[in-house]
């Protein structure tokens, strides 16, 4: 391709545009706004199914019996398992009461300074997967002098773990 090659003028229109907002033809109300987590009671569902399908292989091999070609003892084995990981994805199917922003909050409270900058992560603690949001968040100096951890249950909101330090910065700058 040679440098003489034309432009059309849509593409050099394109080019030299700075764009500060989104194109008019996207929907700013699907592309742009609070992300919402999923909630984890939904695993109820595919636990349902999970049950319901390793029930059904265990009853046909008790009526039927083991001398079928198709159905034997890995029918059952596979029936057991089915009904216990159904059972496990029932009883982890948690509802989350605490969102995102009331996490915040209260890890902003839990941490005992003004909060500047502040994140969180959902998590899941223990094996029945209860949701957890881990906050970290920053004192509102500018650079922070201080930093937190903390560990809020999505459940019922109560603050599990927290940890405050003073900021890495001051750590180096004081070693060094």
């Amino acid at each position: 391709m040679n440098s003489e090659t034309p432009v059309s003028p849509q593409v050099q229109l394109e080019a030299d545009e700075i764009r500060d907002q989104l194109p008019s033809d996207l929907n700013a109300v699907e592309h742009v706004g609070v992300h919402q987590f999923p909630d984890n009671s939904r695993r109820k569902v595919p636990g349902t199914i999970y049950l319901v399908t390793g029930s059904i292989f265990i009853a046909l091999t008790l009526i039927i019996g083991e001398s079928g070609p198709f159905i034997n003892q890995g029918m059952v084995t596979g029936g057991v398992i089915l009904a216990i990981f159904g059972l496990l994805c029932i009883t982890s199917g948690w509802k989350m009461t605490v969102d995102e922003q009331q996490a915040l909050t209260l890890a902003g409270a839990a941490v005992g300074f003004p909060v500047g900058h502040a994140s969180a992560q959902q998590v899941w603690k223990g094996l029945r997967s209860r949701p957890t949001w881990r906050v970290l968040c920053y004192s509102d100096e500018d650079p922070p002098s201080r930093r937190g951890l903390v560990l809020v249950d999505a459940v019922n909101g109560k603050v599990l773990e927290q940890l405050t330090q003073d900021s890495l910065d001051e750590w180096v700058s004081e070693s060094a």
